[in-house]
């Protein structure tokens, strides 16, 4: 959705979404935000047991599709932290939902 200059669909929001929670290391980063509230990025990724820069990557997918959210904050003694939490959301997977998602696309299938 980067470098377009309208609001995504609900039918492109609904893909971004789905394709952002459908790999196992950002589920457990979901959950453990979800669970343990705000956290920065060198302690979780010691709690998922994943190195910073993979964290960085789901991280990025996860907040490119509006999952989580960052903000950079300075501690106590001054090092940067860069904490995410979880962005309030709900999917609705019914085929009602999927028809109107569907009917809002703007991306082209793949052939």
């Amino acid at each position: 959705m980067k470098g377009r200059s309208h609001l995504p669909t609900r039918g492109d929001q609904l893909l971004a979404m789905l394709a952002a929670l459908a790999n196992p290391h950002r589920l457990r980063i979901v959950a453990a935000l979800a669970s343990g509230g705000r956290n920065y990025v060198s302690q979780l990724a010691r709690e998922i047991g994943i190195s910073r820069p993979l964290l960085h990557l789901h991280l990025q997918k996860l907040e490119d599709a509006g999952l989580v959210a960052s903000r950079l904050e300075l501690s106590g003694d001054g090092k940067a932290l860069n904490y995410f939490e979880v962005n309030n959301f709900g999917i609705e997977l019914t085929p009602a939902a999927i028809t109107a998602a569907a009917k809002s696309l703007t991306t082209k299938p793949e052939n």
